[in-house]
């Protein structure tokens, strides 16, 4: 691909949670169009492990290990990344941690574990993001979910905290009208994992979550490959799957019809998790 018809070529991506599933398949799927791009997870051997998987691939990595939730590490992956590369393009906010647990059986540090990640982590790095990315009239992509669209059973603190990225992404776009930046919200559906993922129970501890291998799960490269194309046509939301469509589109116009397909469906949502 010409450069000139390539807007990934040399851009600086940060993609949060990408040591592994699909923030490690959207890093090598921008380093795949030139794009320079820094790895970002928690534990230091699994994030060291796909620099090395992605830079056998030829991709321009780094690897920086950062805990989102605290507010100085968050600053500080920002400051090494702009150290690095002098600025920052597009940022890639995938890191969060799903639960599963019916409400009243949830220990209530449930919702503080989910929403410590998925909002509080997230707004401790995207709002010191705001000015490189308001001078690179850049990206930034909130990775959501079809939880983010209804409430599921099972899934309260998970779905809450996906609606909850919705409106800060919403709020985003209307603050920031006219200066350049783009905003965008992917909400991906079933999707295939690690055999080591984990989730957080009823009771606060982690889980392994169930092998997913019996259903039909999308891939993460087919994940991947929708995000870059969010960013690419500066898109704002992109739903995911015939399902997830469907979804948006009768919760839209018919949120009751919605409501009585989830609950003789809760066993099987439920089994899928």
């Amino acid at each position: 691909m010409k450069k000139g018809n390539n807007p990934f070529e040399d851009k600086v991506v940060l993609i949060t949670g990408s040591s592994q599933g699909i923030g490690k398949a959207t890093a090598r799927s921008f380093a795949q169009q030139g794009a320079q791009v820094i790895l970002n997870g928690r534990n230091q051997e699994r994030l060291s492990q796909a620099v090395s998987d992605l830079r056998d691939s030829g991709a321009k990595v780094v690897g920086i290990q950062a805990d989102l939730t605290k507010e100085a590490e968050a600053a500080r992956l920002l400051s090494d990344t702009i150290k690095a590369f002098g600025r920052l393009d597009i940022l890639i906010n995938n890191a969060g941690i799903s639960m599963r647990g019916h409400f009243a059986d949830l220990d209530p540090i449930v919702y503080r574990t989910v929403f410590d990640t998925n909002v509080q982590g997230v707004a401790n790095l995207t709002i010191p993001a705001m000015p490189y990315i308001r001078e690179a009239n850049g990206s930034i992509v909130f990775i959501s979910s079809l939880a983010g669209i209804r409430g599921l059973p099972g899934l309260s603190a998970y779905c809450a905290s996906k609606m909850a990225l919705r409106a800060m992404a919403e709020s985003i776009r209307i603050e920031e009208a006219g200066k350049g930046i783009h905003v965008g919200l992917v909400q991906v559906g079933y999707t295939e994992i690690e055999f080591d993922k984990t989730t957080v129970a009823a009771d606060g501890r982690l889980k392994t979550i169930n092998n997913r291998s019996k259903f039909r799960a999308a891939s993460k490269e087919s994940v991947a490959k929708a995000i870059l194309r969010n960013v690419r046509k500066r898109k704002f939301v992109t739903t995911l799957t015939p399902i997830g469509k469907l979804n948006a589109f009768l919760q839209s116009i018919a949120p009751g019809v919605v409501e009585r397909i989830l609950i003789s469906q809760s066993g099987k949502i439920a089994e899928r998790s």
